[in-house]
């Protein structure tokens, strides 16, 4: 065949007939999209109620949210000013759905569901569709994502909200849209105002940016961005930092060993040669995420402590993206899946306990349910009834009706009435005068919490150690319930509940 003959055919094999259609990623999408859902779902409703209990921070949400609206703004000036958006929030749930204990957990559950499939996009976006599947699938299965799904508390939607301003800046980076920038920082200042310290996320974002050396025209969209997240968060970070005194409870880095953890099992697994698409890489986007915002509040915690794990909980975005990215490297350079199944078995097996262990009442550090449980058990109708210190009346606040026939012997105005989470106590000399017209007094201790050293708490402990002798105490999770009965009678009678020696098994002090 000559040359001649020869040119046509390789004309015609070579000349492409009509641009052929891109195939459409929605399915894998969609995948990504779904299954992280369903799953952290599944995984929310397992065992949420957690035997009908509910924790002290669970019962502070329960009691505000079911006030009005104005009353909550009222209450938010004097204690928990940071968390008025969420009450307000959580208001009107109970207005549509009802105030019971699945209505104060569901949200939870929902918001987790949506980060995590933010979580299963970003690492499709950032690795392919492997990658984002395995990593929305492993973030409703760390164990604090576990936690936090299933609480009445802002946390959850936090994290939702950080994960999805985390995508939007993603995807912000090449298409540079105004729009995209605006839907970025209007997403993270709502995050900051459910929850300040979702600002640090701010920063892991900008580190991220600079390292992977955008143009300088997306580091100039992203600082005017942030500018505008640090603005609007400003009024409430100054209203705020008057009510520092919520805080004071922490005396040292809480649960900072889950933190530590994941972030060494994060900088090992980023050392992998893990998938890179677009100008952001996934290891550059995960391990500031992951690692700054704690590191942070670490260094901040040098001045006065401050590091609480929960605050800090969309750092599991990170971690659930490097997991995925990693386990997608480590599939694709075994030949066998052999391997890659008895891994995966083997962490389903690790993570079998603390799931279990996350929906008993004892895996919170305290059980309001149990404490007021305690003080009806204990007490009689009408005897006196005794916080110390009075901040602690928070903790049977959920169901008056264990108190419903006790005396408050401290209390002067209630919680509602005075816009306040624990009441307006008397003077201290009333106080006193009060306890000593009653016989029995039923006191409620938080477990390790120490009074605070005022008029009206000394003149309860006084009183206490001079006119009444501890009869029997009940210890609960996070709690003490003694009964208190006046030094001249030393025989009381054992009436419904009381705690009398050998009339229950708990230890006597």
């Amino acid at each position: 065949m000559s040359l001649d003959e020869r040119g046509p055919a390789v004309a015609r094999t070579i000349s492409p007939p009509v641009p052929s259609r891109r195939q459409s990623p929605s399915p894998a999408k969609a995948v990504v999209v779904i299954a992280p859902l369903l799953l952290t779902i599944a995984m929310g409703l397992w065992g949420i109620r957690r035997k009908n209990t509910m924790w002290g921070d669970e019962s502070v949400t329960f009691q505000l949210a079911h006030r009005d609206l104005s009353q909550i703004w009222l209450t938010a000036q004097h204690v928990d000013l940071v968390h008025a958006l969420y009450y307000a929030v959580m208001h009107e749930v109970f207005g549509l759905f009802g105030g019971g204990l699945l209505t104060l957990r569901l949200p939870s559950v929902l918001a987790m569901s949506v980060a995590a499939s933010g979580v299963g996009l970003l690492a499709l976006r950032l690795a392919g569709p492997r990658a984002g599947l395995l990593a929305g699938l492993v973030f409703p299965l760390l164990p604090q994502v576990q936690k936090y799904a299933q609480e009445g508390r802002s946390y959850a939607m936090v994290c939702a909200l950080v994960t999805w301003a985390t995508y939007a800046l993603v995807v912000s980076v090449p298409h540079r849209a105004r729009w995209r920038w605006a839907v970025y920082g209007s997403t993270m200042l709502l995050a900051c105002l459910l929850h300040e310290f979702a600002v640090l996320a701010l920063v892991a974002h900008g580190v991220t940016l600079v390292v992977s050396r955008v143009p300088r025209a997306v580091l100039r969209a992203w600082s005017v961005a942030a500018a505008c997240v640090v603005a609007g968060l400003l009024p409430l970070a100054i209203r705020s930092a008057g009510q520092s005194g919520q805080v004071s409870w922490i005396g040292g880095p809480v649960r900072l060993r889950y933190f530590l953890v994941v972030a060494v099992v994060g900088v090992v697994c980023a050392r992998a040669p893990l998938g890179v698409r677009g100008p952001v890489r996934l290891s550059v986007l995960a391990v500031p995420i992951l690692v700054l915002p704690g590191l942070l509040l670490l260094v901040a915690s040098l001045g006065k402590p401050i590091f609480v794990d929960r605050y800090v909980l969309y750092s599991n975005i990170g971690i659930a993206l490097l997991l995925g990215a990693w386990m997608d490297y480590f599939h694709r350079r075994q030949r066998s899946s052999r391997n890659a199944w008895i891994a995966a078995v083997a962490v389903l097996a690790a993570l079998v306990p603390p799931s279990l262990s996350l929906r008993t009442p004892q895996s919170r550090s305290n059980d309001v349910t149990a404490i007021g449980a305690a003080v009806r058990k204990e007490g009689r109708p009408g005897d006196g009834l005794l916080y110390l210190s009075g901040q602690h009346r928070v903790l049977t606040a959920a169901s008056p009706e264990d108190t419903r026939f006790l005396t408050d012997l401290a209390l002067a105005q209630d919680p509602v009435s005075s816009n306040t989470l624990a009441g307006v106590e008397l003077p201290a000399q009333d106080i006193a005068a009060r306890m000593l017209e009653f016989d029995r007094i039923v006191v409620v201790r938080a477990a390790g919490a120490h009074s605070p050293t005022n008029p009206q708490e000394e003149a309860k402990t006084s009183t206490l150690r001079r006119h009444f002798r501890e009869y029997g105490t009940t210890h609960v999770n996070g709690a003490r319930v003694s009964v208190y009965v006046r030094g001249h009678d030393p025989s009381p009678k054992a009436g419904p509940g009381s705690n009398s020696p050998g009339a229950s098994g708990e230890v006597m002090r």
